[in-house]
């Protein structure tokens, strides 16, 4: 069976006060879009069509980053759920299957319960998704008569006896592409808000003789955002559950609630992380390898047996290769570190390739830019970098070469070389005391106004 999802983005997101799209707010450093997005994937849909509205622009740089295939209409009016839906109608024009609605805003629904609602459409011809929920609230009620839904009871159209069902309405639906657009052309907006509403479309089915179901799901995977407070809340929700993934993986978490994971973070079994880790997107960390305290770490590939920290940044396209050791208070950015290769202390190494086994010195800085362009450092095996070498791009450094501490080096040093470039010394005797003796004096003056 053919699969086509629509997922709901259009909503401003008032409570949010941001400029940004309400389901553009990251969670795990990812778009709740996004997170929707790829659990709907789990059906690999024919078609994927996300429903626009405020910020399309936004939304749709979003969309295509994340899916180069999915299309994005727009809702130029915000009339209501149904309404919302019928926007895609242009778009699938000519399919035939089943379209599942998600909601852009509700970022946990799991591809196995989007599996369980599509199983259940081969006996039934619309299936809602609903939850068994602790606090009701002011949820619509799902009414059943055994397997069967009888129909959507809002809060307040609810009789005390409803009002005492548990069984929720999700709002997320499976139903027959062309079943379903059929529902929503007879959908009215006779309501107190004038709006069109997705959940008729259980009593239109049931007028006509359809099947109409619920498949139930755990309430967590309905939590839907509307405030930087449900943001928050959000985030702490994916991150527990992301970090009790990685500790059943086998993965050390020393301080398990101090680690952030983005979405897509990846980290192989006997890996070591120790506190206040950072990962950010575009993260994969192979078996045995340790990240130590307070390091950031981003679009990067750490490979089995490396060390990154305490207090180091991996920026995007940083590759350690097995047992290299990046140390405190170094950044990294689109280099690679060869296997076995150190840059222990105080570096900056960017736009650069370390050749195995060398040795990068403290305080050493590839200069990269010039102002307008990048420019690469190449250093060769075995090779020695200097503390506080500074090396001048594009440059090259053979193997087993050496600088000498302080060098500035702006030409090309061949294999087994020593370069130096520095000024040489000059002890001026008894200049110091000499010196020191003139400055105080300027400073009298200065403390008595002179």
């Amino acid at each position: 069976m053919s699969i086509a999802l629509v997922i709901l983005a259009a909503g401003k997101g008032t409570r949010m006060n941001s400029d940004l799209p309400k389901v553009l707010h990251p969670i795990a450093q990812a778009p709740m879009l996004v997170h929707a997005m790829r659990a709907g994937r789990a059906l690999a849909p024919e078609r994927t069509v996300i429903v626009a509205g405020h910020g399309a622009e936004a939304v749709t740089k979003a969309v295509l980053a994340e899916d180069e295939d999915a299309q994005v209409v727009l809702q130029q009016d915000q009339l209501g759920t149904a309404h919302a839906v019928d926007q895609a109608r242009a778009a699938l024009e000519g399919f035939e299957g089943d379209v599942v609605v998600l909601y852009g805003d509700t970022p946990f629904i799991q591809p196995e319960t989007l599996e369980r609602m599509i199983s259940a459409r081969t006996e039934n011809d619309l299936v809602i998704l609903g939850f068994e929920a602790a606090d009701p609230a002011r949820y619509g009620r799902l009414v059943m008569d055994g397997d069967k839904l009888e129909r959507i009871v809002e809060f307040k159209d609810a009789t005390e006896a409803e009002r005492a069902i548990n069984f929720c309405n999700s709002g997320l639906l499976a139903c027959d592409a062309t079943v379903l657009f059929d529902l929503i052309a007879a959908v009215g907006n006779d309501n107190a808000s004038g709006e069109y509403y997705l959940t008729d479309v259980v009593e239109l089915a049931r007028a006509r003789d359809l099947s109409v179901t619920a498949v139930a799901c755990d309430e967590a995977e309905t939590l839907g955002v509307n405030s930087r407070a449900d943001l928050a809340q959000a985030d702490a929700v994916f991150q527990a559950s992301a970090r009790a993934a990685l500790l059943g993986q086998g993965i050390t978490l020393m301080a398990p609630e101090t680690v952030y994971l983005a979405l897509d973070t990846v980290i192989g079994r006997d890996s070591v992380i120790e506190p206040n880790v950072v990962f950010g997107p575009g993260v994969t960390v192979e078996s045995g390898a340790q990240i130590r305290a307070f390091s950031h770490l981003e679009g990067c590939h750490v490979s089995r047996g490396a060390v990154v920290g305490p207090y180091a940044r991996l920026r995007p396209g940083t590759e350690l290769a097995e047992d290299a050791k990046v140390g405190n208070f170094v950044e990294i950015k689109n280099a690679e570190i060869a296997e076995g290769a150190k840059v222990n202390h105080l570096s900056y190494v960017g736009d650069a390739s370390i050749g195995a086994k060398s040795n990068i010195g403290a305080g050493t800085i590839t200069c990269n830019y010039d102002g307008f362009m990048k420019h690469r450092t190449e250093i060769g095996a075995g090779a020695f970098i200097g503390s506080n070498t500074m090396l001048v791009a594009p440059v090259s450094i053979g193997d087993g070469a050496m600088t000498a501490t302080g060098t500035v080096v702006t030409r090309n040093v061949e294999a087994d070389a020593l370069a130096v470039a520095r000024a040489k010394q000059d002890n001026k005797p008894g200049y110091a005391a000499k010196l020191f003796s003139i400055l105080r004096k300027k400073k009298e003056k200065l403390s008595k106004g002179q």
